[in-house]
């Protein structure tokens, strides 16, 4: 994050949750919560008042929908990365918010160190899930191999997808795997015009709308 402290906002109908993760933050010298606020109320004016550079966001208040709340803050605020948050790691909500423009899915139930994580994962323009939500999606794909029959991935390719997504170097994916780094960066390569993506981060986004991790 360069030194500089990253502006944070967050929205969530429960004071309890805002005022734990305010006191995450609290005395992170990298981070400064701007905006606290209490459900979606005035929530896109509040933002643009503020100006933060990411969001914490609840996508389960009551009455508004967060799936939609998340795609309209996008396309008034194109720059803002929007962190999910949520208590269930359902795959379904995952697909949706980051096909709206969301960058992180983090469950509500984080300690410090992942929540700290995510913030510097989304603001180096990377995805980030939150450990158990990747869990729960390569179980789901791992039961439904059909899922990875339409981007005609190998079981190989998969594997080191999934690597890829917990941002695993390609030395680190080749000592887990006992391959050689030469083959990793083959299969990195396959991947990426496999999946149409230029970089890691697109290969991760690409990977989660196609229900792949």
């Amino acid at each position: 994050m360069n030194g500089i402290k990253v502006k944070i906002a967050i929205a969530d109908d429960q004071e309890l949750i805002i005022n734990g993760l305010s006191l995450m933050l609290l005395n992170h010298p990298q981070v400064m919560v701007v905006l606290k606020n209490h459900g979606a109320s005035l929530l896109l004016e509040n933002l643009q008042k503020h100006l933060p550079e990411v969001l914490l966001l609840d996508i389960q208040m009551p009455i508004t929908n967060g799936v939609e709340l998340c795609k309209n803050i996008i396309k008034e605020m194109p720059n803002l990365k929007i962190i999910a948050l949520t208590n269930f790691d359902d795959g379904h909500y995952v697909k949706q918010m980051m096909r709206n423009g969301a960058k992180g899915y983090l469950l509500k139930n984080t300690d410090q160190e992942t929540l700290i994580h995510a913030i510097e994962t989304v603001c180096h323009g990377q995805i980030f899930l939150d450990p158990q939500i990747q869990h729960h999606l390569f179980g789901q794909l791992s039961r439904s191999p059909e899922l990875g029959y339409a981007a005609k991935l190998t079981r190989r390719e998969l594997e080191i997808l999934k690597l890829v997504a917990e941002e695993r170097s390609n030395q680190e994916i080749a000592e887990l795997l006992f391959i050689s780094l030469r083959t990793v960066e083959t299969h990195r390569l396959n991947l990426s015009q496999k999946l149409g993506a230029k970089n890691t981060a697109a290969l991760v986004k690409e990977a989660i709308k196609r229900a792949l991790i």
